[in-house]
């Protein structure tokens, strides 16, 4: 309404300025959306037409926009939690070095750091920052902030979950306030991911780190360099923050956000749909109703993470680590079905992946044919398609390889064993129930004898972990930009009773690439791809998993705000352009 009226006196003051230069023919004044044409006649036989774009209304200041999280905060200080509900908050307060595409993943020069360059050998980062971020109590963000903050990571006095962060940088130098240089002891490149944390203002800090772990900031900040300053915490119910007028990017529109504590599912979408919350990621059988709400918007994404079977390629009976302890290769006792790769691949193509994802996910999954998600878009190998549901090729991949059911009983044999395994899912999850209880009626269609039981997370956690399984229905999430996971892979991370390497793969091949895709000079996607394409490609041969489906995200959002423009890495990157309509 506002635009208009700007369009409506831009036009008469322009019909006013040529009526007195040329005081003639009346003017015909047209309004176009927001632009205004103003058409006069100079003489009988030449028309001039002048085009004036009217002057932008200005966004609507104010409203509070709430969303909602199934678990509160543990902790204020970026530093010391390992909570996705904190983090949540964190994104609001503290800067960061070095951003994130919110499309792409790709780490973009988006915060402090307004470039970086690294040295010939990839150990020595230097990062350039930006001059006009400063801390909401007028100080400004600088190099030390950030190098009090890595080295308190590193202090024994500080006690945090992100040591791992600090393991291989050497030194860190601040040659002057807006200058900071990494040097690494080695080069890892998905380690640019871990200088990404948020950053503390060091001026309210003692310099030695003793009172980091007993501030009074740890629960209520006093300053902030993120879009919104802190207002109050209510433990169990909500968060609350106001608009940050100092933000580099420029001031919120909206007066502040409500970080909303909701624990039950069925009462977040009723809040949602009520407007009590403005936000909320929705689960795959909320996606109907929130799509059927005309105040509702949905955002679809393929999010970061994917479900899979995992099969221990080792005896079960028989658990050993990957490499004893002078980093020799240990011969592992191999399992007596699965580590057959006929075997592997028949339950690859016995899974009818589009009836598991549309009737168990409710629609709400994609087909995966290894181990990078498509959202991490530069590493993804579109080459590599899924296994095809094809039960008639899985039954004769068994039969070929000895596999038979010679006594009629439906089960297959070979050298006197049974072609009888388990699989095992956590109880109360229905999704993975509902899966393994399908995946046993497919694998025993074509000649296998399969017992599937729902138990305990704790006790299916301790036996996964441990090795001491055939098969387990789990599945990873918040996997990240990068694409190393060498710690699902390489023979060091295939430690009984702790690695992740629980399925026991061994490839020498796939141990070389990740090892040299994260130590490429330079760290250049484009040098890295092609070392976890080829990955992927041995993953999707050997089948160490058989990957299910990859997660699709679904955040339901209201109409009234503005502005919203979601991103698969991040939901708020422009939070501080938004405006509400009433």
């Amino acid at each position: 309404m506002v635009q208009k009226r700007f369009s409506l006196l831009a036009a008469l003051l322009i019909a006013a300025l040529v009526l007195a230069a040329c005081p003639q023919p009346a003017p015909v004044v047209q309004t176009v959306q927001e632009t205004v044409v103003v058409t006069s006649v100079v003489t009988q036989t030449e028309t001039q037409e002048v085009v004036v774009t009217a002057t932008p209304a200005p966004p609507t200041q104010g409203g509070v926009f709430v969303s909602a999280s199934l678990s509160d905060a543990t902790i204020l200080n970026p530093i010391l939690s390992s909570d996705n509900a904190s983090s949540g908050v964190h994104q609001f307060l503290y800067p960061y070095l070095i951003g994130g595409d919110p499309f792409t993943g790709e780490i973009v020069p988006t915060e402090l750091a307004e470039s970086w360059s690294t040295s010939d050998d990839g150990l020595v980062w230097t990062f350039v920052l930006r001059q006009d971020m400063t801390w909401s109590d007028g100080e400004p963000v600088t190099a030390q902030d950030f190098k009090f903050t890595y080295e308190a990571i590193a202090a024994e006095a500080v006690e945090t979950p992100r040591k791992s962060y600090v393991e291989l940088i050497e030194s860190i130098e601040t040659p002057d306030d807006y200058t900071v240089i990494v040097t690494f002891s080695e080069v890892k490149c998905d380690g640019l991911g871990d200088l990404g944390l948020g950053i503390l203002p060091s001026h309210l800090y003692a310099a030695d780190f003793s009172d980091i772990m007993t501030s009074t900031e740890n629960e209520a900040p006093t300053v902030s360099a993120g879009p919104f300053t802190f207002n109050e915490w209510v433990r169990d119910d909500n968060v609350t923050l106001l608009g940050n007028d100092a933000y580099f990017k420029g001031a919120p529109n909206m007066d502040g956000l409500i970080i909303k504590t909701v624990p039950d599912a069925g009462a977040r979408l009723a809040q949602l749909q009520t407007g009590e919350i403005d936000t909320l990621a929705l689960q795959p059988e909320q996606l109907t109703t929130a799509q059927l709400n005309p105040d509702l918007n949905v955002y679809k994404f393929k999010d970061d993470g994917y479900a899979y079977i995992a099969l221990n390629l080792a005896n079960p009976e028989n658990p050993q680590p990957g490499l004893d302890e002078d980093g020799n290769k240990v011969e592992q006792d191999p399992h007596p079905i699965l580590s057959d790769l006929s075997v592997r691949q028949a339950i690859a193509h016995a899974l009818d992946y589009e009836t598991i994802i549309n009737k168990v996910y409710l629609g709400q999954g994609y087909p995966m044919a290894a181990n990078v998600v498509p959202a991490v878009e530069w590493a993804y190998n579109n080459d590599i398609q899924p296994y095809e549901y094809d039960t008639e090729l899985a039954a004769q991949i068994l039969e070929e390889a000895g596999w038979v059911d010679s006594d009629g009983d439906g089960v297959r044999e070979k050298d006197g064993m049974t072609l009888s395994l388990n699989l095992k899912t956590n109880a109360g999850n229905t999704t993975r129930e509902d899966l393994g209880a399908l995946a046993q009626d497919q694998l025993n269609g074509i000649g296998f004898d399969i017992e599937f039981e729902a138990i305990e997370f704790g006790t299916m956690v301790g036996e996964m972990l441990g090795q001491t399984y055939d098969m387990v229905i789990i599945g990873w999430t918040g996997l990240g930009t990068d694409p190393n996971d060498d710690v699902f892979w390489r023979l060091q991370f295939d430690t009984p009773g702790s690695g992740f390497n629980f399925v026991s793969f061994s490839n020498d091949r796939v141990d070389e690439l990740l090892r040299d895709g994260l130590s490429v000079p330079g760290c250049d996607p484009a040098e890295r791809a092609p070392y976890y394409k080829e990955v992927q490609q041995i993953i999707h041969d050997e089948i160490p998993y058989v990957f299910v489906t990859g997660s699709i995200g679904n955040t339901g959002y209201t109409t009234r705000w503005q502005g919203v423009d979601p991103g698969p890495w991040s939901f708020y990157h422009n939070v501080e352009k938004w405006t509400i309509q009433e």
